[in-house]
């Protein structure tokens, strides 16, 4: 792939990296005064926080319309359902298990920033207040985020189902859809200036001890992103075939690699792994479906990246990611965010936002968990990307059988 065309697919990480840079020189240079400029970054927010829910109905609400009703695909939309579930919360899984021996526990200084106001509810409530809004207008508050998306998704399939009667407003969904995903990178523009100026405010204020935590989760994410994306993959690829299916998977997996490095886009990428799934064996009916849903759906590295935001967030406003409340309630954020992210430009920021609702976090917590997301890109998008080759291995052993490697040979 030549450099221009990996410069021009990585121009908007560049110049996030380029903002966040100077951001942390003016804050090891001018101290707490830059504290005139974090308006700039609270700007930058607002504008995300209001455009992100209706981004998010038109995202979630389009999918599930334009669903098509007439392919019988019922066993196999139930395994891919569960071989997504299971290598997300595996990833997930082995992420926190990673936290508890290589710990993010750097506090930002002796006070912590502060969180909002809890109050004490019982499981009922929380999860009524979780999952549902009391009055429609709640349902546009970033608070909500999880409503939203319940919401989003009984109404694409009320569209579903509507049949004729609703190809008006599936057509509305479809176009809201594609002018909010315009408008979100508009907003993203200004990316660099906001996060630049966050930056600035909190390594001013709070001091270069900023860096250590940013660096114990960048060693962290990439450690754990590597040894998933070896050993996971090659336990995946042998479940689905013995070693014949590991040495066939990595060998068709190298081009699909290269392309989600170089492309930094699960969707870029669907031509490649279509390819290679054929080569690995994998019936057409399978890949046909596999690979597109999950360039949509299945996201191990951004759940691995979920869990790591997470870690770091707590270790900010100093709390503790040890309580099994908060790791279940980790998970299923992590589960949401796979499925929300895809198809939606920077729809990892949208995750963010879910885990700030979910937790009761104040707005401060996003540039952090924003900042990490861009910082792990390359790797989240190898992992996400390529995941949905072993993922349609593994859908085809438990579809097909043991022996669906050598029947796609015989015929």
């Amino acid at each position: 792939m030549k450099v221009n065309s990996i410069l021009k697919n990585y121009s908007g990480l560049l110049w996030l990296l380029a903002g966040i840079s100077a951001g942390s020189i003016v804050g090891l240079i001018f101290g707490k005064s830059v504290e005139s400029i974090k308006p700039l970054g609270d700007i930058f927010l607002n504008l995300l926080f209001t455009a992100v829910i209706p981004l998010v109905f038109f995202a979630v609400s389009s999918a599930i319309a334009n669903i098509d009703r007439t392919k019988k695909l019922g066993k196999l939309l139930t395994v891919m359902v569960l071989v997504f579930l299971s290598t997300i919360l595996i990833s997930a899984i082995l992420t926190l298990v990673a936290t508890r021996i290589f710990p993010i526990h750097q506090q930002l200084g002796n006070s912590p920033l502060p969180i909002e106001n809890e109050k004490l509810q019982s499981v009922g409530e929380q999860m009524t207040q979780l999952l549902t809004v009391g009055e429609f207008y709640e349902i546009g508050s970033r608070k909500n985020m999880l409503a939203l998306i319940i919401f989003s998704v009984l109404v694409g399939f009320s569209t579903l189902y509507s049949g004729k009667d609703g190809d008006g407003f599936k057509n509305f969904l479809v176009s809201g859809n594609e002018v909010m995903k315009k408008f979100i990178i508009l907003i993203m523009k200004l990316g660099p200036i906001g996060l630049g100026a966050y930056f600035a405010y909190q390594v001013g204020v709070f001091g270069p001890q900023l860096f250590g935590t940013y660096a114990k989760a960048l060693g962290l994410y990439y450690g754990v992103g590597a040894f998933y994306f070896i050993v996971f993959f090659t336990l995946y690829a042998f479940v689905a075939g013995g070693f014949k299916a590991i040495k066939v998977f990595w060998k068709n997996n190298i081009v699909p690699s290269l392309t989600s490095i170089g492309t930094c886009s699960s969707i870029a990428t669907i031509p490649a792994n279509l390819e290679g799934t054929a080569k690995m064996g994998v019936p057409a009916y399978i890949t046909n479906v596999t690979i597109p849903l999950g360039s949509t759906l299945h996201k191990d590295g951004s759940s691995i990246s979920s869990i790591v935001k997470i870690a770091v967030v707590f270790a900010i406003f100093g709390k503790d990611l040890v309580h099994v409340d908060t790791i279940i309630l980790a998970l299923g954020i992590t589960v949401l965010v796979s499925i929300v992210e895809g198809g939606i430009p920077n729809g990892g920021y949208i995750g963010e936002l879910l885990m700030i609702s979910a937790y009761q976090l104040p707005p401060e917590a996003l540039p952090p968990a924003m900042i990490i997301g861009t910082l792990v890109d390359p790797m989240a998008t190898l992992l996400n990307a390529t995941g949905d080759n072993v993922a349609a291995m593994l859908i085809a052993r438990f579809t097909e059988g043991k022996n669906w490697m050598e029947q796609k040979i015989s015929s």
